[in-house]
């Protein structure tokens, strides 16, 4: 004896099988979403952390300036010459001015950050600062370091860390990874 299904028992039981399959292949490409959001959010959650970072730093020189306001000149590094990654911090500490780039130097290389290793953990990449002087006792500070992606490359009046953070062969090229933040201290003339 024989037992034979009818024909659209056999039908469902494939319908259902795709069904399962459908579902599967959906569920991964949400997963797979998930997954590419969670990326997105953690280079955000970084930029973020890096320019918390800068904000505090270029205070850090602000607040040094205005400080010793009488010296301001001496802060002076130009944009061809910026203090932080990849430069030998200054030792010297003759007068308030030295001292104060070289202690700069140091935040921008990470020297307060936590250590795992040799790498500095928690440091901006790249961190590179400048103090140029605008004319009529301004000074611009600039806090310049490597962003995770490219964007929009910071103006072409902001020079510190111009062209230091182009990778050939990367999207990170015309310094669309270059991350920069300014501000301006005026000097008052209290001479008058």
């Amino acid at each position: 004896m024989v037992n034979r299904m009818p024909p659209s028992a056999s039908r469902q039981r494939g319908a259902l099988m795709i069904e399962v399959l459908i579902t599967i292949v959906v569920c991964v490409i949400g997963l797979w979403g998930l997954t590419e959001v969670q990326s997105r959010l953690q280079m955000s959650e970084v930029e973020s952390y890096q320019r918390s970072q800068a904000l505090m730093l270029l205070d850090d020189m602000s607040t040094r300036i205005e400080l010793n306001r009488i010296n301001a000149a001496s802060y002076v590094t130009g944009s061809a010459n910026p203090l932080g990654t990849g430069i030998t911090c200054s030792t010297n500490t003759s007068s308030l001015a030295q001292r104060d780039a070289g202690e700069w130097c140091n935040l921008l290389q990470g020297v307060a950050e936590a250590t795992s290793g040799s790498a500095r953990v928690g440091a901006m990449l790249g961190a590179r600062g400048c103090v140029e002087n605008i004319g009529t006792n301004r000074y611009m500070i600039t806090v310049a370091w490597q962003g995770m992606a490219p964007l929009t490359a910071p103006p072409s009046s902001v020079a510190c860390g111009a062209n230091a953070f182009d990778t050939n062969g990367t999207a990170c090229v015309n310094d669309l990874c270059r991350r920069a933040i300014t501000t301006v201290v005026r000097i008052g003339n209290l001479a008058s």
